[in-house]
């Protein structure tokens, strides 16, 4: 406990030293005729061990800084970064960006964000847990891990286990006389591990990430997880050529959500890259489908009380009873749009897919006989057509009960089209992201063979 509070207090000193030299920095920036000025800093830390077969493969101690400086001279703007904080690389970061934006054209959408929209409330929202544990406990526990998933029958071989633990500070201060400073912790546990079958091997993995250590379930079921999953690809068949109901399990199914985000967000829709263009207000899916961000949920996975320009978050919206309420936008997209920052430069914080009552083996008999998804590969999504085509394996379902495993398979459709066919969303939410959603149940899709 000792080790833990002396780390906190250190990481607070270092935090305020953080914030204070990004304030001086600004004002520096002024002083140098820039009638605006922008600083991000950061200092990540963490320690990072891989085990295999009982070996330590790496051990790894990061210290990472980054110190980005961005001025404005009206509306031209200029930006460079540093590694450095030491005062002369800091100077020169402050002088280049002020030289490129003396070279740059006008841009009448650049600059700050409103100042009325920035934050002014701090609340704790409980993301700091430093870990402290040292190499050889993490050597421990990774190989406890590995262990644990090698124990299974079957199991012939590993691409090992690994620890990780992090802390991360970060600071963001303007000439509006904002300055937010934020600290976060984030760590994780993961085993992947291989198994032979007649067809040669199988691999598969599973993970965890947190907050806080004393959030993990006890290590040894990650091992054991990472060998069932492993296990059950043994043996997978090809398919045929079929249109069937499709289930994405919840790992996956946030990559829909994501497409989503993808297509809603201000870069793609300023420049007309986009299928949901114009589609505020529009219906997108069934009325039970509701999304909605959530900022301020304590040791969330994307928690934030602003965005990377200051801007405020708040709970909101995306989708209501189907329709999709706003985009997602930073300030500079948003004026492209002649609209509003929705407090998301930098990305969504915290997205809640509502979900049913349905567990995993309920939403499996409610897919009756279809395809089960579990792993997705390549990139064949179009944001611009809507166009969906991926690799994925999985399981084939017959009368809500899984019947045998399946790989080098293509799911195809368009996203228009899944979005609005969606037929259900379980209650086995996956945490382990800033996007959390059950398992999502597609009426229909073509299921192409190899």
């Amino acid at each position: 406990m000792d080790t833990i509070i002396a780390q906190s207090d250190d990481a607070l000193a270092q935090l305020d030293r953080l914030a204070e030299l990004a304030r001086d920095v600004v004002k520096q920036c002024r002083a140098r005729g820039a009638s605006a000025a922008e600083v991000g800093a950061s200092i990540d830390t963490g320690l990072s061990v891989n085990v295999r077969l009982g070996e330590v493969e790496t051990i790894e101690h990061n210290r990472d800084r980054a110190f980005g400086v961005t001025v404005y001279f009206g509306q031209r703007k200029g930006a460079a970064s540093t590694a450095d904080l030491a005062a002369d690389s800091i100077a020169k970061t402050i002088e280049q960006a002020c030289a490129i934006a003396k070279f740059t054209e006008e841009d009448p959408f650049a600059g700050l964000a409103d100042p009325a929209r920035l934050a002014r409330e701090f609340p704790d929202l409980d993301l700091w847990h430093p870990w402290a544990i040292d190499a050889q406990a993490a050597i421990a526990l990774g190989t406890q891990i590995e262990d644990a998933g090698r124990a299974l029958a079957g199991i012939s071989n590993s691409e090992g286990a690994s620890v990780q633990a992090g802390e991360s500070l970060g600071v963001y201060a303007n000439s509006q006389d904002f300055i937010g400073a934020e600290r976060g912790t984030r760590h994780s546990l993961s085993c992947s591990l291989i198994a032979q079958d007649a067809n040669g091997m199988q691999r598969d993995y599973w993970y965890e990430t947190v907050r806080a250590a004393g959030d993990f379930p006890d290590a040894a079921s990650i091992g054991r997880k990472a060998a069932q999953r492993t296990l059950a690809r043994r043996n997978a068949r090809k398919l045929d050529t079929r249109t069937s109901a499709v289930l994405f399990a919840p790992e996956v199914a946030r990559g829909l959500i994501g497409h989503l985000l993808s297509a809603v967000s201000g870069g793609a829709l300023y420049r007309k890259s986009s299928f949901l263009v114009d589609h505020v207000g529009k219906k997108l899916f069934p009325d039970f489908v509701h999304i909605a961000e959530h900022p301020h949920v304590r040791r969330g996975q994307a928690s934030a009380n602003f965005d990377s320009e200051g801007v405020a978050t708040a709970d909101s919206d995306l989708v209501r009873t189907g329709v999709l309420q706003r985009y997602v936008l930073g300030s500079y997209s948003a004026r492209k749009l002649g609209l509003q920052s929705t407090g998301n430069a930098g990305g969504i914080h915290n997205l809640v897919v509502a979900t049913g009552t349905d567990d995993f083996a309920a939403m499996l008999k409610k897919l009756g006989t279809g395809l089960l998804v579990t792993e997705v590969m390549g990139q064949g999504v179009s944001i611009i057509t809507g166009d969906y085509s991926r690799g994925a394996s999985g399981f084939w379902v017959e009368n809500g009960e899984i019947a045998y495993p399946v790989e080098e398979i293509t799911i195809a459709s368009n996203l228009r089209e899944m979005f609005a066919g969606i037929a259900a969303i379980g209650n086995d939410v996956d945490t382990r992201s800033h996007i959390l959603t059950g398992s999502i149940l597609i009426e229909r899709m073509v299921v192409a063979g190899a």
